[in-house]
C-alpha cells in the first residue's frame, strides 16, 4: 500500500503530551468516548486493565493514544491477518507509524519492517498470539534499543476456556509478559461475562488490575427475531429494503454461505462469500472489495468481521442460530459502527438446534458448549423485549433512554401489543396431550397429535387413539406453536433434554387441575414481527430533510472519497466515515477552523484533505 502522500507523525512527537491535545490533533474528536478518558488515563498511569465495551465503542482508541503519548513501543496482540492488515491501514491514514508482523509479509518486506522497528520509526506493532511465542519475535522485541511501554491483547476473550472463541496460543501470553516487568497490560474485548472477565486476569498474569465495564447497550441496532420460514425469501425481502446498503450475512456452514451467495448473484444482488474454504487470496480479495464498497453484500462464517472497522454496514442477517449470546453479540456489533440507525435480523428455528447439539458432544467442552447454547435458545424465544433480555445476559439493567421514540429498540417492543386471550380450553388439550403422550416428545409432535396427523410415527406409537389426537383443529400448526412459546414464558411447561422434550412444571401441573382461566397475549395469525420498523432516530450530524445543497454535498463527497479511496488502495471509510459526511453536509465549513470542527476531522487530516473538502462544499 501507498502512504507517501500523507501526513506522518514523527515517532515521538506526542510523547508526554495531554490525551485531549492528541485526540484532536490526530483523531480529530473533541471528546472521549463513554470510558476511554478514564481507560487511557489508567493505561498512562501504569496500571493494567481490563475493558469490556461493545463493538464500535471505541477499544482501539484506548491503546492508540497512549501509545502516542508513552515512550517506546505499544505491542499489540491481535488474533487474526485481516484485522491487523485493517488497523495499520487506519492508523497510517492518520500520520501514526505503525507496523505488522506475520505470515503475509515476503521475507523483503519482514526484514525492512523489523529494521524500521529498530531504528524507531514504529510505535505500535501487531502480532498473532502464534508469533509472539516465536524465538525470533521475542528477540526483535528483546534488542536492547527497543522499549515496550505496553502489550495489549485485542479480542481478549479468547483467554478464557468460558470465552465463545477460547485459543490456548493467547496462554501463552502471560509467559511473554514476564520478559518486560515494567510493561503496562491492557485487555480489550467486547463480550465477556463475570466468568470470562476473571479468566481473562488470571490467564494472562495481569497485576492488580482495574476493571472498566462499558455498557453493552447498541442503542442504534434495531433487534429482529424472525421464523426461519420460507428463508431465502424473507432474506431477499430484506436486502431489498435495505436496497444500496452494505450487509452480512452469516452463516454456520461453508455450504450454507456458498449458497445463499450464488442465489443473490444469480438474483443480480452485489454479493461474495467468505469462509476458511477460500483460498486466502480469495478470502482477502472478497474481504477487500466489502470494505472499499465494491460489493454490497457478504455472505460468510463468523470468522469475518472480526475486528474490522467499517463503519457503514447497515444490517446483519444471522441465516443459521448463533451457538452462544456472545457470538451473537459480536456478529450484530458489525452493524452500525459509525452510531448511525443499523439492524440486526435473526432466522430462527427449533431444526438449528440440533445441528449445533451434533457437534457439541465433539467439542472440548460439550456441558459448556450446552449452557452457551441454552442462552441463545432463551434469547431467540423470549417474548418480552429483546433488547433487556440481551443485556440482562451480560448482567446488565436495561434502561430506556427517553429521547428515543416509543417502541423502537426491538420487534417485539415495536409491534402493537397483543390483545390478552382466553386460551383456557386450548391449553388445557395442549398440556392434556402432553400428559398424555407420556411427556416424551417435542412441540412440533404434541402438534401434530392434536391437529389428527396420521403420520407413521403417530400411528406406530399408538397415538392416534389416545383422546387428544385431533382434537386441536381450532388452530393452526403455527398457532399451536405460538401458543407453546407463550406457555413456556409464563412457566407452565419447560423443555428439556437434546431433543427439547415437553414436560409440565409445577404450574402447569397445578393449572391443569385446577381448570381456572387463563389469559395469554395470543395473536391468533401465527407469530409475527413487525419488519418494517428499524427504530431509526435523528443524528445531530444529519442535515435537514429539505437541505438540498446538503444532499448534493453529500453526493459529491462520496465520489471524491471513493476515487482518492482508490487512489491510495485503502478503504473509503479510511479517510473519512459516513458520520463525518453528514456532519460536514450539514455544517458546510467554509474555511480550515471550521471544517476543524466537523467530527472526525484532525488538523492532520484537516491538512491532507482540507482544501479538496472546502473547495468542494463551495461549487456545491
Amino acid at each position: 500500500m501507498c502512504y507517501n502522500n500523507y501526513v506522518k507523525i514523527v515517532a515521538n512527537a506526542f510523547e508526554g503530551s495531554d490525551p485531549k491535545l492528541v485526540l484532536k490533533t490526530v483523531f480529530g474528536y473533541d471528546e472521549f468516548r463513554p470510558l476511554q478518558k478514564d481507560i487511557i488515563a489508567n493505561v498512562l498511569k501504569g496500571r493494567d486493565t481490563l475493558a469490556v465495551m461493545p463493538t464500535g465503542g471505541g477499544k482501539s482508541l484506548c491503546y492508540q493514544l497512549p501509545a502516542l503519548i508513552l515512550k517506546g513501543i505499544t505491542v499489540v496482540v491481535s488474533p487474526l491477518i485481516s484485522l491487523m492488515q485493517d488497523q495499520v491501514s487506519s492508523l497510517k491514514t492518520a500520520g501514526i507509524q505503525s507496523a505488522f508482523l506475520n505470515s503475509s509479509l515476503s521475507w523483503e518486506d519482514y526484514c525492512k519492517t523489523t529494521e524500521e522497528i529498530k531504528s524507531g520509526q514504529v510505535k505500535i506493532i501487531y502480532l498473532s498470539p502464534e508469533g509472539l511465542a516465536t524465538s525470533r519475535i521475542r528477540e526483535l522485541l528483546t534488542s536492547p534499543e527497543l522499549k515496550i511501554s505496553s502489550i495489549t491483547i485485542d479480542e481478549a476473550h479468547c483467554v478464557s476456556q468460558w470465552g465463545h472463541d477460547f485459543r490456548p496460543d493467547y496462554l501463552e501470553i502471560a509467559s511473554v509478559r514476564h520478559l518486560f516487568p515494567d510493561a503496562v497490560m491492557l485487555a480489550l474485548t467486547a463480550t465477556a461475562t463475570e466468568h470470562v472477565r476473571q479468566d481473562i486476569c488470571k490467564n494472562l498474569g495481569m497485576k492488580n488490575p482495574k476493571v472498566f465495564i462499558s455498557s453493552f447497550n447498541r442503542e442504534n441496532i434495531f433487534l429482529e427475531v424472525q421464523p426461519k420460514r420460507g428463508a431465502m425469501e424473507t432474506v431477499i425481502n430484506y436486502i431489498r429494503k435495505h436496497a444500496g446498503e452494505s450487509g452480512i450475512i452469516y452463516c454456520n456452514s461453508r455450504k450454507q454461505v456458498e449458497e445463499i451467495a450464488q442465489t443473490l448473484d444469480k438474483k443480480g444482488y452485489s454479493a461474495l462469500p467468505y469462509h476458511a474454504g477460500l483460498s486466502d487470496e480469495v478470502r482477502a480479495k472478497n474481504q477487500d472489495l466489502f470494505i472499499k464498497d465494491e460489493v454490497q453484500i457478504i455472505v460468510a462464517t463468523i470468522a469475518f468481521g472480526m475486528g474490522i472497522n467499517k463503519p457503514n454496514v447497515r444490517y446483519v442477517i444471522n441465516y443459521d442460530l448463533p451457538k452462544s449470546i456472545e457470538e451473537y453479540y459480536q456478529e450484530i456489533g458489525r452493524a452500525g459502527r459509525d452510531g448511525l440507525p443499523s439492524s440486526a435480523l435473526l432466522l430462527y428455528s427449533p431444526g438449528d438446534i440440533h445441528k449445533i447439539k451434533y457437534f457439541i458432544d465433539d467439542s472440548a467442552d460439550p456441558e459448556k458448549a450446552e449452557l452457551l447454547l441454552q442462552g441463545m435458545i432463551h434469547y431467540a424465544t423470549s417474548r418480552t423485549c429483546r433488547r433487556k433480555a440481551l443485556l440482562a445476559y451480560f448482567g446488565e439493567t436495561y434502561e430506556k433512554n427517553p429521547e428515543s421514540p416509543e417502541g423502537c429498540c426491538c420487534d417485539i417492543c415495536s409491534s402493537p401489543a397483543a390483545e390478552l386471550k382466553d386460551v383456557t380450553i386450548p391449553a388445557q388439550k395442549f398440556m392434556c396431550c402432553i400428559i398424555r403422550t407420556n411427556q416424551r416428545f417435542g412441540a412440533g409432535y404434541v402438534t401434530d397429535v392434536l391437529l389428527g396427523s396420521k403420520a407413521q410415527r403417530i400411528i406406530d406409537n399408538g397415538h392416534n387413539k389416545i383422546s387428544t389426537w385431533g382434537i386441536g383443529t381450532e388452530y393452526s400448526k403455527q398457532e399451536w406453536m405460538e401458543l407453546c412459546d407463550l406457555l413456556i414464558a409464563e412457566n407452565y411447561i419447560r423443555k428439556t433434554g437434546d431433543y427439547n422434550i415437553l414436560e409440565l412444571t409445577t404450574a402447569g401441573k397445578r393449572f391443569v387441575a385446577s381448570r381456572d382461566s387463563l389469559m395469554l397475549p395470543m395473536r391468533q395469525t401465527g407469530l409475527r414481527y413487525n419488519t418494517n420498523v428499524r427504530g431509526e432516530k435523528i443524528v445531530a450530524e444529519k442535515p435537514a430533510v429539505n437541505d438540498a445543497q446538503a444532499e448534493a454535498i453529500i453526493q459529491k463527497l462520496k465520489s471524491w472519497r471513493k476515487r482518492k479511496a482508490d487512489d491510495l488502495n485503502i478503504a473509503p471509510y479510511m479517510i473519512f466515515g459516513d458520520k463525518t459526511l453528514l456532519d460536514l453536509a450539514a455544517k458546510k465549513p467554509k474555511n480550515r477552523g471550521e471544517l476543524l470542527n466537523v467530527y472526525g476531522i484532525g488538523r492532520l487530516k484537516a491538512e491532507e484533505f482540507g482544501r479538496a473538502i472546502l473547495q468542494l462544499i463551495e461549487e456545491s
